[in-house]
């Protein structure tokens, strides 16, 4: 191709994209349309669709009665490998994703069509236990979100995929990552930071949407002179871990953002470290403006197990009681007062075996006989939990909380292990334990009135698929195997499946275009929506 020609097709296209952008733009995200997203039900303005957690879309266009004839409208190939585990945002015909490594891109929501691609450039030695994996972007006027693998929050523009700002918020070099979908709270922008697997200093951030300005942190792991510092023994809260590596929700009418943590470091050795561990493996109520923790509940005191709490937290109302639940990685179902922090319920969905009983507020307690050994031995559930970080949904129609669950128990044994910076800090080894074979997966359906299941749906393996409610009576998820199936919300009958061909580590979402209903899913390489014929 001559010189000339190479120079006028880039931009050419550039031209053709920016009148199709502007084509298509409409009015900026701005915190009362967050507030208020319900009103928006083709859009999904937030990682979990709207500030409560709940992952459910008001769409009913696709129903029990015809989710039969679902059809594949569109594919975007990523091309890329790995586990992909975004949710896309759709603002007004937009949509907007990532997928592995830190790219982040803007389709064209009813057709899939490409509008830009932004890839950060990382470097050749970050520092990852699980992928290099990223779940998703938030949105605020005029720009979206991404925080990266090597712990940087860059803003994008939303019409072009132009970096805004770019601020580095750790040391990646000692094992700091970001994978989590950031949330957009009034000007800011609050990110949790993973790399509990490496002995890191856990933290949530929050940013100015505006300049990248960091306004405040809250550290997971309180230093000397915090209150629960006391609960690391020695200088063992230097290299806590306590990440914050899932998405938090927000409840406007308290200002309080809820967000979940992670593990203690090394997570499956409590030598070294005696005490409760906090913040570790808590559900955190902070002040959205301050950072400012208002109450903590911690589902699992001195953890030697690798259960984190990072699963999202839902809110929902009952009885007159302003609630969140969460089902937690330990096996076990958690519903609390969100006003006051105290436990209404927890109850076993899964198998466990490391609690013999509970104290007087009702929390589960481990028995010493499930603390790792040198030797080893089996405990239920397994360090995979019995779910992990896929997202869940509560649907207020059947007033049911939908989770992807699992069956597993690990041999679980430990060993002295020195803390070296930026190298994997677990302090154990687990292994699948043939005893407790076969490992089973769920799709389940809970009270959380009274804790109690519902329904099951079992899959062929065990699945990392999230799960989406929608007002058309359906529950939407995947599995291992690439399918993609819906479910009645009441009884949990299977009504449809698809093969994408790879297996899903992502949860699902709807919105609508030109008044016609979609459901997308990643799995694979590449983003799938799906519609009526």
């Amino acid at each position: 191709m001559p010189r000339r020609s190479r120079r006028i097709f880039p931009l050419l296209i550039l031209c053709l994209a920016c009148g199709f952008i502007a084509a298509r733009a409409r009015g900026q995200v701005t915190f009362e349309r967050l507030l208020n997203s319900g009103k928006e039900p083709q859009n999904w303005l937030t990682y979990s669709g709207d500030y409560s957690g709940r992952r459910f879309s008001p769409l009913d266009q696709i129903n029990r009665k015809n989710a039969h004839s679902l059809v594949a409208k569109w594919v975007y190939q990523t091309a890329a490998t790995g586990k992909l585990e975004t949710t896309p945002l759709v603002v007004d015909g937009i949509l907007y994703a990532t997928a592995q490594d830190d790219r982040a891109f803007a389709l064209d929501a009813g057709t899939g069509r490409p509008i830009w691609m932004y890839q950060h450039p990382l470097p050749g030695d970050v520092r990852l236990c699980c992928g290099r994996v990223n779940r998703g972007l938030a949105i605020l006027g005029d720009k979206v979100f991404l925080g990266t693998l090597d712990a940087h929050v860059i803003a994008l523009d939303t019409k072009t995929g132009s970096v805004i700002w770019d601020v580095v918020a750790a040391e990646y070099q000692k094992g700091y990552s970001f994978t989590v979908a950031p949330l957009a709270v009034k000007n800011l922008v609050v990110i949790g930071v993973s790399g509990g697997e490496y002995g890191v200093r856990g933290f949530i951030d929050a940013y100015d949407a505006a300049t990248g300005a960091r306004q405040w942190r809250f550290n997971t792991v309180p230093g000397p002179g915090q209150p629960g510092h006391e609960t690391w023994e020695g200088d063992s809260w230097k290299t806590g871990g306590a990440p914050a590596w899932n998405t938090g929700t927000y409840d406007a009418a308290t200002n309080q953002v809820f967000w979940p943590t992670g593990n203690p470091s090394p997570s499956n050795r409590g030598e070294g470290r005696a005490g409760d561990n906090l913040y570790s493996d808590t559900l955190l109520a902070l002040n959205a403006d301050t950072g400012r923790m208002n109450w903590y509940f911690q589902f699992t005191k001195h953890d030697e197990h690798d259960w984190d709490a990072t699963e999202v937290p839902v809110m929902l109302d009952s009885g007159g009681k302003h609630l969140i639940a969460q089902a937690n990685r330990n096996g076990f179902f958690y519903v609390i007062d969100r006003t006051t922090g105290k436990l209404i319920l927890a109850n076993a969905y899964g198998k466990t075996t490391w609690s013999g009983g509970k104290d007087a507020e009702g929390r589960p307690v481990a028995q010493k006989e499930a603390s790792p050994t040198l030797e080893g031995h089996t405990v239920c559930p397994g360090a995979l939990g019995t779910t992990n970080f896929m997202a869940p949904a509560f649907d207020p129609q059947t007033a049911l909380f939908y989770v992807t669950a699992r069956d597993q128990c690990d041999i679980f044994s430990t060993a002295p292990q020195p803390y070296e910076a930026g190298h994997a800090y677990y302090g154990s080894a687990y292994f699948p334990s043939d005893d407790a074979k076969p490992y089973r997966g769920f799709l389940k359906a809970l009270d959380p009135a009274t804790g109690e299941i519902k329904w099951k749906f079992e899959h062929t393996s065990p699945t990392w698929s999230g799960v989406l409610a929608t007002a058309g009576g359906l529950v939407f998820t995947g599995d291992a195997e690439g399918n993609f199936i819906a479910l009645d919300a009441a009884s949990g009958k299977p009504l449809w499946h698809f093969q994408m061909g790879g297996a899903v580590y992502a949860a699902p979402m709807a919105f609508a275009v030109d008044g016609k209903q979609y459901v997308a899913i990643a799995a694979g390489s590449g983003v799938y929506a799906f519609g009526l014929p």
